[in-house]
């Protein structure tokens, strides 16, 4: 690509982190709506899920088909037809009239979603060179990913509230429209050297096996891990990836080229970036049902407390770009793990009596500096040493370890903090009615306490998960990679 002015292309930068920003947003907004739509569109409570599984399904699963396809077809456009996808699927979504529709809708947006994200990411890498300038660029990328859960919850509070929960929707048309308008005059397009045809296969065998998996892990929340219709999409999801990979080492062109794992930061990198996802979804999730379900904050109230952890995150990322730049990757990134692992612990001393002072504000914190110190340089090993060729590739393939991850994560952690409460809940009822009280009234006094219990044991699983990657990102990553994989 050719060289451009710093004005240029921190002008790509702004439209590119504006439609990370969208897309981010888009999975933890939703979260505060849903009561709103379920009564708004007479959503049944087991459907009500798929408003969030929907979208999660597409997403995931099509992420290395859209990281492979802008580096065959060109990442300007593959952006920009995705960027149409997402913002009509968003419009859809806005004026949906009945549960079939959002659902349908949603799931359209996931689309447009798995397309625009490897796009993006993998123009940033053919727009700035690799070394400080892509570090920095990366360092905004990084604050985006991890300020947007937060900052999701904030504003579809305040669009809950005071306009209407369509708007959690209909809010991202604008912003689509106006950085689908500017892209041809600042975006340059770009594409593999290589050339090939697209993977249909490959395409089809790992879009089904992580769709599968997601569904898989979706449906054991709501029933059980040995539910047999769980039990089968997990089976053939394994199938289907397994079959991919015999694909991709046997196909010309592969839609993800196994070459890539020949780069040391870049497997270590995702396995870091699976174990990511897996633990801080689910945080942002457990923490908001603590506000809400045991202290009694409303929607609003939880996305200001989140503000915190918001600012803590960017001020993390600012200062860990500028801090790989000059040690390295991996120094930083064991950093920023091991401070998660600390917040996540101070979390498992979550009570019902909590206070958002003493104990929210330092676990925020931590957790706040972890994940600012650890997106940017997961992101960063990542892409390292890979040549233009592979960019969407390795853009897709990042993506889509810690979209999975955070499915699994969630799927985990909500059976264990499930099953937590609900052992606890039983034997408190237990304990009441024995001794002569009513059970109706213990199961009342004892919710709150049991729904703590639940969230502690998620919280030492999520630190678990979060030290083991510490562990990887020492023996998997590299202090500094200069290997680049030729084709």
């Amino acid at each position: 690509m050719t060289e451009r002015s710093t004005p240029h292309r921190t002008v790509v930068l702004v439209l590119l982190s504006l439609t990370q920003f969208i897309l981010v947003i888009d999975v933890s907004i939703v979260n505060v709506a849903l009561s709103s739509i379920q009564h708004a569109l007479s959503f049944s409570q087991s459907n009500l899920q798929w408003i969030l599984s929907a979208y999660t399904l597409t997403f995931g699963g099509l992420l290395l088909l859209g990281g492979r396809a802008s580096d065959l077809l060109g990442r300007r456009r593959v952006f920009m037809a995705g960027l149409v996808v997402f913002t009509c699927g968003s419009a859809l979504c806005g004026f949906a009239q009945s549960e079939l529709m959002l659902i349908l809708s949603r799931a359209f947006q996931g689309v447009g979603a798995a397309i625009i994200s490897p796009g993006a990411l993998s123009i940033l890498m053919t727009t700035f060179p690799e070394g400080s300038e892509r570090n920095r660029a990366l360092g905004v990328w990084g604050a985006i990913a991890g300020v947007g859960g937060a900052v999701g919850v904030l504003v579809g509070g305040i669009l809950v509230q005071y306009v209407s929960w369509r708007w959690i929707f209909l809010v991202n048309v604008p912003i689509g429209l106006l950085v689908l308008i500017l892209t041809p005059r600042f975006i340059k397009e770009s594409r593999s050297d290589g050339g090939g045809r697209l993977d249909i296969a490959g395409a089809v065998s790992i879009t089904g096996g992580l769709a599968l998996l997601i569904y898989g892990l979706t449906h054991a929340e709501t029933t059980a891990w040995t539910d047999s219709v769980t039990v089968a999409s997990l089976a053939l999801s394994a199938a289907l990836i397994v079959g991919f990979v015999i694909i991709e080492a046997r196909v010309a062109d592969p839609i993800l080229p196994l070459r890539i794992f020949r780069i040391r930061s870049v497997t270590g990198a995702n396995v870091v970036g699976f174990l990511l996802g897996s633990s801080i979804f689910a945080t942002f999730f457990f923490l908001s049902l603590y506000m809400q379900q045991v202290l009694g904050v409303d929607a609003l109230g939880v996305g200001v407390r989140y503000l915190l952890l918001a600012g803590v995150i960017i001020i993390a990322a600012a200062l860990s770009q500028s801090l790989v730049t000059r040690f390295g990757v991996r120094p930083i990134l064991a950093i920023g793990m091991l401070l998660l692992t600390v917040g996540l612990l101070y979390f498992t001393n979550l009570h019902v009596g909590g206070t958002f002072l003493h104990d929210l504000v330092p676990g925020f914190i931590l957790v706040g500096f972890g994940l600012g110190f650890a997106f940017v340089p997961v992101s960063i090993a990542a892409l390292q040493g890979v040549t233009g060729t592979l960019a969407g590739a390795a853009s897709g393939l990042i993506n889509t370890s810690q979209q999975v991850g955070g499915a699994v994560g969630i799927a985990v952690l909500s059976t264990v903090a499930g099953t937590v409460t609900a052992n606890s809940l039983t034997s408190a009822v237990k304990t009441a009615t024995a001794a002569g009280g009513n059970a109706q009234q213990a199961t009342a006094a004892a919710t709150p306490h049991a729904l703590v219990d639940g969230f502690q044991a998620a919280f030492y699983v999520a630190a678990i998960t979060s030290l083991v990657g510490l562990v990887c990102t020492v023996v998997l990553i590299q202090r500094q990679t200069r290997v680049v994989v030729k084709v």
